[in-house]
């Protein structure tokens, strides 16, 4: 679509520079950009002497999802949420298992329109829990996403953002503070890793997750994808979740996922489960309390035990609820142990159905 034809938005977070040029302050990368010229993440740029966002009120598709498959296993288990994204995203990552979206150059690609109040009012008529801001990084779309969780919000909806956390801190604080809930992706646990196979650094990301705990009450669970030989060595997974330990707590939830050839890492094999497995035991070891596998059929990684008398509470299959044992405080029914998250007395139902859908303008 050429440039006459894109309808744009105000955009946030930017300022002139002495050379002529504007500064995108929304993430570390520090865009400085020429009239007509775009970010990395491809939909923030300049029009005129401002910055636009190219993809406000634009959707490369919406879909009723499970909310375990964000994943959150701690927020309203068995509840379904309205999820969407757009095109474009601030990271590289060379590994991406949604780089047809994320990476997209083509505005083409968004095929569906909404507004934040008709995404509010169709979650609502679905009867969605929440809407969730996913498949690309919700960060480079911020004002669609804000605008649409006020929306949500006003509604009795929740909102739920899946994020990679490379963001700035005024933006940071502004985004995260209209969010209920959150899973943010720690790519890895070096910055080697992050600079060679994302083009970014892991500080910024460690500086959300801390931001996210200490001074928001934003749920939070983190979600890091093993890739073989590169970020699954047992010493790395250890230092991962002793930091997590220290810095965020045992209580949050951390989901070791598989990763498939995809993208520019076509070459590399897919994660054995008995990868994922060790990862989990390795994480537990280190304290935390409540650590599970993803994208690989895994009962046991799949379900929530109790920290305190290791029943099995909440039993999953393939985002399945076999059995939910909570009691209505939240609580484990055998030794009283308060379990960290956001629980109904009774679990949703939705299933593992998955059930694309179209909004329109």
């Amino acid at each position: 679509m050429d440039k006459e034809a894109l309808i744009t938005h105000p955009g946030r977070y930017w300022h002139n520079l002495a050379d002529g040029r504007i500064q995108c302050d929304l993430c570390p990368r520090d865009c400085r950009l020429q009239e007509g010229q775009r970010g990395a993440c491809f939909v923030r740029m300049r029009e005129g002497n401002t910055m636009v966002l190219s993809t406000y009120g634009r959707s490369s598709g919406f879909c009723m999802d499970p909310i375990e498959k964000k994943p959150l296993n701690h927020f309203y288990p068995g509840s379904s949420v309205l999820s969407f994204g757009t095109a474009g995203c601030n990271l590289a990552c060379k590994f991406c298992q949604n780089w047809d979206i994320s990476k997209s150059r083509e505005m083409d690609r968004l095929q569906d329109q909404a507004s934040p109040a008709g995404i509010a009012a169709t979650a609502l008529s679905l009867a969605a829990k929440s809407v969730a801001f996913t498949y690309n990084d919700p960060l480079i779309f911020a004002e669609y996403a804000m605008d649409t969780a006020d929306a949500c919000h006003a509604a009795g909806i929740k909102t739920v953002a899946v994020t990679a956390g490379y963001i700035h801190t005024q933006p940071r604080a502004e985004f995260f503070a209209k969010m209920d809930a959150t899973n943010v992706d720690l790519k890895a646990f070096t910055d080697e890793f992050y600079f060679k196979l994302t083009g970014a650094h892991l500080a910024p990301v460690l500086e959300t997750l801390e931001y996210i705990v200490k001074e928001t009450q934003t749920w939070l669970e983190i979600t890091t994808l093993l890739i073989p030989g590169h970020n699954d060595s047992e010493a790395e997974i250890r230092a991962a979740a002793e930091w997590i330990m220290e810095h965020l707590g045992p209580d949050v939830p951390l989901h070791f996922s598989a990763f498939h050839p995809d993208y520019r890492m076509s070459d590399v094999p897919a994660t054995p489960t008995d990868t994922l497995v060790r990862a989990r035991r390795v994480a537990m070891a280190a304290g935390l309390h409540y650590v599970y596998t993803g994208n690989v059929h895994d009962q046991e990684g799949d379900s929530t035990f109790c920290p305190g008398c290791g029943a099995a509470l909440i039993v999953r299959d393939w985002y399945q609820i076999l059995s939910y044992h909570l009691t209505p405080e939240s609580r484990c029914p055998h030794c009283g142990h308060s379990i960290a998250g956001h629980f109904e007395a009774r679990p949703g139902s939705f299933g593992r159905k998955r059930i694309p859908l179209r909004i329109g303008a």
